[in-house]
């Protein structure tokens, strides 16, 4: 079992348009982007084809995701 720490350290911080450029380069399906904040947030907006696992459940969520892809998290 991977534990949340082991998941994501180390982590690395990049600006949105190094993070757009990077889902402008990458197929759809080879990376996660992950959206943390709360549904009704998610709901009334949110990037096309992220997930929303808000930040309250991911430590109990994070076996979902999978390890061998990178994950972007806003």
């Amino acid at each position: 079992m991977v534990s949340l720490k082991q998941l994501f350290t180390p982590v690395q911080s990049i600006e949105p348009e190094e993070a757009k450029k990077f889902m402008a380069e990458n197929r759809e399906g080879t990376f996660t982007l992950l959206d943390v904040r709360q549904p009704g947030e998610y709901e009334e907006e949110h990037i096309p084809g992220s997930r929303l696992i808000p930040l309250p459940e991911l430590h109990d969520s994070v076996k979902k995701l999978d390890p061998d892809k990178p994950v972007l998290i806003y």
